[in-house]
């Protein structure tokens, strides 16, 4: 599959370069316009990632929300490359949980394999940066004792609207989400408790990360439950807006 890296400028997309490799998916064309005179059906997902190592508990207001001491070391765990969807894809309910819950969070891609770096040299792993939605199936997730069920439906990962590859500040990021407008999550990422360059030091000291890989990196207070029918949008200062709708 022909892949194209694109940059977006002001309410377009214009072509950088293109690659034959499946991990970074945007635009081919040489010029695309987001706006009125948009020539294509959707957005995909920016990426394809062969694995999502996810991050729980890595908001302070979210550990106090949860009732849970801080952790002394991140909580790791993964979902699937087929939970992963785009901007505007459907999130399906699954017949099997009665309560499906939203989680906004900031993800980070990365550029190339990455075994054992230390933090300081973190940042020449990054790709970028985007909005993420943890969907999680939080009745399962109280049943089963662990998480893998829960994380791990198809279109439980919506991932979008784009990579932005320029952030001097990760740190620093207002992060909000909404359920049919109305504002449910709103925190900044400077309330994490183990920041992305830490979180790279750690999860590469434990798996090799490739490229294209996504780290989520934890939801701030305010999650809740979402039914068929809602609304859901994920917005990130400096990012974007990730929208989807639950069927």
């Amino acid at each position: 599959m022909k892949i194209g890296r694109a940059e977006v400028v002001g309410d377009g997309i214009v072509t950088v370069a293109s690659e034959d490799n499946g991990d970074v998916r945007t635009y081919d064309p040489e010029t695309l316009t987001l706006g009125e005179r948009v020539t294509v059906k959707r957005l995909l997902s920016p990426v394809l990632p062969g694995k999502i190592v996810a991050v729980g508990l890595n908001y302070r207001d979210h550990a106090g929300e949860m009732g849970i001491e801080i952790p002394k070391e991140p909580i790791l765990f993964m979902k699937p490359s087929t939970s992963v969807i785009g901007p505007l894809d459907a999130i399906r309910y699954p017949a099997q949980s009665s309560r499906v819950d939203y989680e906004a969070e900031l993800a980070v891609v990365i550029s190339k394999e990455c075994k054992g770096v230390a933090a300081a040299r973190a940042r020449e792993h990054i790709l970028g940066y985007t909005c993420f939605n943890d969907v999680t199936a939080r009745d399962l997730q109280a049943k089963d004792g662990q998480w893998t069920r829960a994380k791990s439906f198809d279109t439980f990962a919506p991932i979008g609207p784009w990579i932005v590859t320029h952030l001097d500040d990760p740190h620093n990021l207002d992060i909000r989400a909404y359920l049919n407008g109305e504002l449910k999550q709103t925190s900044n990422t400077a309330n994490l408790i183990f920041n992305v360059f830490d979180l790279i030091e750690f999860i590469s000291h434990v798996m090799t990360l490739n490229r294209g890989d996504v780290i989520a990196t934890g939801t701030p207070s305010g999650i809740g439950p979402m039914n068929i029918g809602d609304e859901v949008s994920i917005e990130i200062q400096g990012i974007g807006r990730l929208e989807n709708k639950v069927t």
